[in-house]
């Protein structure tokens, strides 16, 4: 690593939770642009695996210094080791980072100011929601210095219409947050400033859910997705004997028939 040593990963990313047990991750590197750098992957993920193994955890927002969310790789620091080897291992540690983020069993809200392009365009994509202030704006804009945003790629086409994926990818254009909207990369747009309550209150409601319900519907969801339309009816299937047979569900269903508040155990 070029800036900070590797043993050295908190400053990478500051940690915060609150008393609902929303964890928010905000990536520390302002002076560039919070680029994905070796260190950034390596504290990221080191705080996805804590996070997974935490059943505190109900929710994570990840946040941003400075004024952007993330401009993607840290494309000095590529430059400085230019061999094949090392290449697959970046690509590699990269998704899986993002795949950690998906497999997860709690939801993951991105919150975003700023530009969020290239691989940051990507984290916004690979969270489950998003939250943006107006003044964000999101690109994959390697085809303009001639790298195709492949990787970044995968998660955008899982969130937006292929042609609307292919505009991005093939203009390398900045679009604006609204826009975002318009197209399903992000859920909900605010006012500049905003942006941090409006992800915080979104993470607070479904931290008032059952973990073990969010957990269960986090799972199916994306399993369902790649499936074939009767596969899918088939899993889903399974998956509500499954969660009919929860806790929470019996509690749930209790709470909806005599009218009162449920009192979840998260099991």
């Amino acid at each position: 690593m070029n800036d900070r040593a590797s043993t050295d990963l908190t400053p990478f990313v500051r940690r915060g939770v609150d008393a609902r047990g929303v964890v928010t991750l905000t990536l520390d590197r302002p002076q560039a642009f919070n680029s994905l750098s070796e260190g950034m992957l390596a504290a990221l993920q080191a705080e996805l695996d804590a996070i997974a193994a935490d059943d505190n955890v109900r929710a994570v927002v990840i946040a941003a210094g400075g004024k952007a969310f993330s401009a993607g790789h840290d494309l000095k620091e590529m430059r400085a080791r230019p061999s094949q080897a090392y290449y697959e291992d970046l690509f590699a540690r990269c998704a899986h980072m993002m795949l950690a983020l998906q497999k997860l069993p709690v939801p993951v809200i991105a919150r975003v100011q700023g530009i969020a392009t290239a691989a940051g365009c990507q984290l916004v994509a690979a969270c489950d929601l998003a939250v943006s202030s107006e003044d964000a704006r999101f690109a994959t804009p390697g085809v303009n210095i001639g790298l195709f945003c492949s990787t970044p790629m995968v998660a955008l086409s899982r969130n937006v219409s292929r042609k609307h994926a292919m505009q991005m990818l093939l203009t390398g254009d900045l679009i604006s947050a609204e826009d975002a909207a318009r197209i399903g990369l992000v859920n909900e747009v605010v006012l500049p400033g905003e942006e941090r309550a409006a992800a915080l209150k979104l993470a607070q409601k479904i931290a008032g859910k059952s973990t073990a319900i969010v957990k269960i519907g986090k799972e199916a969801f994306y399993r369902q997705a790649e499936m074939s339309l009767a596969d899918a009816y088939d899993y889903a299937s399974r998956v509500m004997v499954e969660n009919m047979l929860a806790r929470d569900a019996e509690e749930g269903i209790s709470a909806f028939i005599e009218k009162r508040e449920p009192k979840w155990q998260d099991r």
